[in-house]
């Protein structure tokens, strides 16, 4: 089977494609994770760079495929590149481009489109046509829990009977070492150490986790919790929260934006990973907990439930609701055990790795093909006759 995955966001930044596949993981990770699971992948992707190169058995094509007054400026190659790949499935990542799709349907018609959401949201009701001419011309859609499908078939941009397939959005490489070695390495401390990676936003929620914390300091007198991040709208906000109260104060340590190596590392020197969203796609941080082996501490949303098996890891907890977090965190205990971190990097293994994530793509690939042969069966194209039953 040949696949061609597509992306239609190109970089703000226009950075050399070599340079943008290291910024962007995720678009290598899951074509290598296809590829592994003896997949053939083309990547198509967005790009103010016209560029083709081959690495790790999967091709690359970078060209400006981004839509100017509803047209694709290199449709004719496009349509071209696509014939001479033959793919059987095209695999668009994200929802947000109905007017590419419905170009790119015409530029390589009769094959099965895969519509990935990535953090994508129903439309406003005056790009709501494009949007259903695009989802009745897709073969299926892909979200990390099937629940998130359904604003957009309520809003009617996804039509009812679209298959949905429940496939996270990445994986991740990192990978579980011993803890103790990581706390030196890393210079952090408590029992038990949290560890927070996000933005300090609404959406985030970090008052409710600092709430949760004070109170649960009070049963847990040695609990520690640092917190990774990038931006930081309530940042001043969450300064004061911890200045303000003697359980805080020394407790919650505000380490801001770090490498990505090190993240790896505070993953591996902490008891459980700790996150107050109210929404994600899926939870690149948490499948990175997941990977090092970290128990999570994550809000009952559908990403998350997805991610550790409705809450077979670790603890799942109401978002914006602080006493679920303390009761959730003191059922946890003071410290997570060597088996409970073999269990998760078991999950993660079973679920998320990258052979996972592989096979997962692939299952709903083929699955698309079958469902297109047989609406081609039944309905055979002018000139075609159906084989008899």
């Amino acid at each position: 089977m040949r696949i061609a995955q597509i992306g239609f966001y190109r970089d703000p930044a226009d950075r050399d494609p070599e340079e943008l596949l290291d910024a962007w993981p995720t678009l290598v990770d899951v074509a290598e994770s296809v590829t592994a699971a003896g997949t053939g992948v083309s990547v198509i992707q967005s790009s103010g760079h016209s560029r083709y190169f081959r690495r790790k058995e999967v091709d690359y094509h970078f060209l400006p495929l981004m839509r100017r007054r509803l047209q694709l400026p290199v449709q004719e190659s496009f349509a071209e590149l696509i014939r001479a790949m033959a793919p059987q499935v095209l695999h668009v990542h994200g929802l947000g481009f109905p007017e590419e799709v419905l170009l790119m349907e015409q530029a390589a018609p009769g094959i099965p489109i895969l519509l990935q959401d990535h953090a994508n949201r129903p439309p406003r009701w005056w790009r709501r046509s494009a949007w259903k001419r695009c989802g009745q011309t897709i073969a299926g859609v892909a979200f990390c829990h099937r629940h998130q499908a359904r604003p957009f078939i309520e809003d009617g941009v996804l039509a009812r009977h679209t298959p949905v397939y429940e496939i996270p959005e990445s994986t991740s490489r990192f990978v579980p070492a011993d803890r103790e070695a990581a706390r030196r390495d890393t210079g952090v401390a408590g029992d038990p150490l949290l560890l927070w990676v996000g933005h300090l936003d609404g959406n985030k929620d970090p008052l409710t986790v600092l709430d949760a914390v004070a109170a649960a300091a009070r049963e847990l007198p040695d609990l520690q919790l640092w917190c990774c991040f990038g931006t930081a709208p309530l940042q001043r906000q969450v300064q004061r929260r911890i200045a303000s109260d003697r359980l805080l104060d020394g407790r919650v340590h505000l380490l801001g934006a770090v490498s990505h190596a090190r993240v790896e590392q505070l993953m591996r020197a902490a008891d459980f990973f700790i996150s107050g969203s109210h929404r994600e796609s899926t939870g690149y941080a948490l499948i990175e907990a997941l990977a090092c082996g970290l128990p999570p501490l994550v809000t009952d949303i559908p990403s998350f439930r997805a991610l550790t098996a409705e809450g077979a890891v670790g603890q799942l907890w109401r978002a914006g609701d602080a006493p679920s977090l303390c009761s959730a965190l003191l059922r946890m205990g003071p410290r997570a055990t060597p088996a409970d971190r073999a269990a998760v990097r078991q999950h993660f293994e079973r679920e998320l790795s990258f052979e996972a994530l592989g096979h997962k793509l692939t299952a709903a690939y083929a699955d698309l093909v079958r469902r297109d042969e047989r609406a081609s069966y039944a309905c055979p194209q002018p000139g075609k006759t159906a084989m008899p039953a």
